[in-house]
């Protein structure tokens, strides 16, 4: 197949389409932008040898062009010399090298329509090579997604994990038992600070016991 062919294949292709109908879109989207980037490097190779011959027929044309001069300059010498055979000859030449010329234009114009099809090409196709790299860059992103939300579930419905899970209540109750006969075993006793506490709460209520004794009997004698 020429880059041609392939350069048309490729411009008319639907990306959505070959996509959709892929078994594995992330991987014919890689092979696609391959396709592409191998084929832009071709196109471009081929539209600089389009540019270099273009340059060596303008030499050529004016080349010949100036050979065209001088043959014309040759028959006028030729006619005042009264030397029409030879001014016959120059003319032929003359006519050679002008046809040669005419030819070498008519290329240079399929050469300058080709390179203009060519650079509209090569627009439509780094057009559809940035579609490529950014569809592939959205399926390499989604495939990475997908990979890590389905690890992700298998985690979750993992029987290990829900092992463990219950594993981690139990010791959290056993932690809370001890922390209960702890607390219960502190109860059952007093420090130093809260037997001297309640001495001084029981010498409080003793002068308070003696007090109201004290205004009872004051109250019950006779006035």
């Amino acid at each position: 197949m020429s880059v041609f062919s392939r350069f048309a294949d490729i411009i008319n292709a639907n990306i959505n389409a070959l996509l959709d109908q892929a078994e594995d879109p992330e991987k014919m989207v890689v092979l696609i932008t391959r396709e592409m980037e191998e084929t832009l490097v071709e196109v471009r190779s081929t539209t600089a040898k389009y540019i270099a011959d273009k340059k060596q027929i303008r030499k050529r044309i004016h080349w010949l062009e100036k050979e065209v001069k001088t043959w014309d300059e040759k028959a006028e010498l030729a006619i005042r010399k009264a030397r029409d055979d030879l001014a016959k000859a120059a003319l032929r030449e003359r006519g050679i090298v002008s046809h040669a010329a005419a030819v070498l234009e008519a290329d240079l114009v399929h050469i300058d329509h080709s390179l203009c099809k060519l650079q509209s090409d090569t627009q439509r196709l780094q057009a559809k090579l940035q579609e490529a790299k950014a569809r592939q860059d959205a399926l390499v992103m989604r495939g990475k997604t997908a990979s890590c939300r389905l690890q992700v579930k298998r985690q979750l419905h993992d029987a290990n994990i829900d092992d463990a899970l219950h594993r981690f209540d139990a010791y959290e109750r056993k932690l809370d038992d001890l922390e209960g006969q702890v607390d219960a075993y502190d109860l059952g006793q007093q420090t130093l600070a809260d037997e001297i506490a309640a001495l001084e709460q029981g010498e409080s209520l003793d002068k308070e016991l003696a007090a109201l004794k004290s205004r009872m009997q004051q109250q019950d004698i006779p006035g």
